[in-house]
C-alpha cells in the first residue's frame, strides 16, 4: 500500500520556499494575487456574502483580530477562513486545474493566511504553505480516476481541498509530520461537498469551499494541540479515496511529489463562468470577430463539450438554456456563449443581463452536446468546438483546445492585474 498520508505529511512539514525553483515562485505569488481579487470582489458583489456573513457573526465569528478582504471589521481566525474562502469561490473567477477539475486555491490560500496571522509567519513561509496545499489538493484530485468522485455527487473542491488547507494551515503552525499527519485525519472527518447546488443554483456551492478552508485551519490547530486523527486517513481501507470514489489510485497522488509541481498546471480564467465553457466563449468572440455576426442571423449553434464539460453545463439542455439566477448562469454553456456572441465580451457584470431580450432569443438556439473530437483532449485540455449556421447558409466553426488562461496560454502579468 502506498502511504500516501505519511508521504504529504512529511513533504508539507519540511517543504521550503527556498527549495522552490523559481518558476514555482513566480507562479504562486500571480496565483496569490488573482485570489485576493476574487476575494474582495466575491465579498463586495456575490449576493451570497451578506447572508453568509450575518450567519457568521451570529455563530460568534465576528469577534477576532483576523482580516477579511474587503472588511473593515475583523473576524476569528476560523471565521476569516470560512469568510475570504467563500468570497473567493463565489464569482467563480478562481483558478482551476483541469485534470484535476478543481479550483485549488480558494480552500487553500485563506487557510493558510489565517494561520500566518495567529502566528506572525514569515511570507516566505506562507507561501510555502501555499505550494504544498496546492499539491495536496490537485494529486488526491488526480488519484480519483476518470470522473468517479465527481460521478458519485462530491465537489472535490470541497473534499480535496480540505486537505490541502489543512497541510497549508499546518505548515504555517509549524507542524512537523507526525501532526501534519494528525491534521490530514482529522480533515477526514469534515471533508464533505455536493454538486446538489446545479439542480437549483444554490449558494452551497460557494460556502463549501469557504467551509474546507475552515476546516482545514481547524484540523491543524487539533493537530499542533495534540489531538490525534487516523493515520491512513488517505489511502486506508475506510480513508479518502476508497471512501469517497471506487478504484482510486493511490500511487497517483505521490508520483514525482517535489518533483513535477502539479501548481503549474493550474489556470487562471479570464471570465467568471464554470471553466468547461470557457473554450467555447473563445470560440465564439473568435467566429463573432472572423465573421461579424449579428445575434438575429444566428440560425443554430452547436456546443461541442467533454462528457464531464456536459454534466456541468450542458445537461439538461433545455434548463441550461433557461437560466435563472447567477449560479444557473454560471453553469449555463448556452448562457455564456450567448453573451460572447452577442455583445463580444463576457464577465461579471453579465449576470445582469440574465433576462436581456438578446440573449433570451438566442440561448434556445445553443445547444451543448458531447463531442468525441473535444472528448480526445480532455482531461489534459478543457477544450471545445462550436458549429454555427448562420442564415442565409453561411456555416462556421472554431475549435480551442487550449483555452485563454491555461498554463499553455497563460495570461500575462498585465493581463492578470487587468482581471
Amino acid at each position: 500500500m502506498t502511504e500516501v498520508t505519511r508521504i504529504f505529511a512529511e513533504y508539507c512539514a519540511t517543504i521550503r520556499w527556498d527549495g522552490l525553483p523559481g518558476t514555482v515562485q513566480t507562479r504562486t505569488r500571480f496565483l496569490l494575487l488573482d485570489l485576493l481579487g476574487n476575494i474582495l470582489r466575491g465579498r463586495h458583489d456575490a449576493e451570497s456574502s451578506l447572508p453568509l456573513m450575518a450567519a457568521a457573526r451570529a455563530m460568534g465569528h465576528g469577534a477576532g483580530h483576523h482580516a477579511v478582504f474587503g472588511e473593515h471589521s475583523r473576524w476569528s481566525p476560523s471565521g476569516a477562513a470560512l469568510l475570504n474562502g467563500t468570497f473567493a469561490h463565489s464569482l467563480d473567477f478562481d483558478d482551476t486545474h483541469a485534470a484535476a477539475t478543481l479550483h485549488p486555491g480558494a480552500p487553500t490560500i485563506p487557510a493558510a493566511i489565517a494561520a500566518a496571522e495567529l502566528v506572525g509567519a514569515r511570507g516566505e513561509d506562507v507561501l510555502a504553505a501555499i505550494v504544498a496545499g496546492y499539491e495536496v489538493t490537485n494529486r488526491l484530485s488526480l488519484a480519483l480516476p476518470g470522473g468517479d468522485h465527481y460521478d458519485r455527487g462530491f465537489h472535490p473542491t470541497a473534499t480535496c481541498g480540505a486537505f490541502g488547507a489543512a497541510a497549508a494551515a499546518g505548515r504555517v503552525l509549524g507542524l512537523n509530520a507526525a501532526q501534519m499527519a494528525d491534521a490530514l485525519g482529522i480533515a477526514l472527518s469534515q471533508c464533505a461537498g455536493s454538486l446538489a447546488f446545479l439542480h437549483n443554483g444554490a449558494w452551497t456551492k460557494r460556502f463549501q469551499v469557504g467551509w474546507a478552508a475552515l476546516d482545514g485551519l481547524s484540523a491543524a490547530l487539533l493537530a499542533r494541540e495534540g489531538f490525534r486523527g487516523p493515520s491512513e486517513a488517505i489511502e486506508g481501507r475506510n480513508g479518502f479515496l476508497r471512501a469517497y470514489a471506487p478504484n482510486p489510485d493511490p500511487a497517483r497522488a505521490v508520483r514525482d511529489l517535489g518533483h513535477e509541481f502539479e501548481l503549474m498546471q493550474t489556470a487562471v480564467k479570464p471570465y467568471p463562468s464554470c471553466r468547461y465553457g470557457h473554450a467555447a466563449v473563445d470560440a465564439a468572440l473568435e467566429l463573432r470577430a472572423r465573421h461579424g455576426l449579428k445575434p438575429d442571423e444566428i440560425e443554430h449553434v452547436t456546443m461541442g463539450l467533454p462528457a464531464r464539460g456536459m454534466i456541468l453545463i450542458g445537461d439538461p439542455v433545455a434548463y441550461k438554456q433557461n437560466p435563472q439566477n447567477v449560479v444557473d448562469g454560471q453553469f449555463s454553456g448556452p448562457f455564456v456563449v450567448a453573451n460572447a456572441l452577442a455583445y463580444g465580451h463576457f464577465g461579471w457584470d453579465s449576470y445582469g443581463l440574465m433576462q436581456d431580450p438578446v440573449l433570451r432569443a438566442l440561448m434556445p438556439r445553443i445547444f451543448p452536446q458531447q463531442d468525441p473530437e473535444v472528448e480526445a483532449h480532455f482531461p489534459q485540455n478543457m477544450a471545445a468546438i462550436l458549429r454555427i449556421r448562420a442564415r442565409g447558409g453561411q456555416v462556421c466553426e472554431s475549435m480551442i483546445i487550449v483555452p485563454k488562461g491555461e498554463p499553455g496560454n497563460f495570461l500575462t502579468e498585465a493581463e492578470l492585474r487587468a482581471k
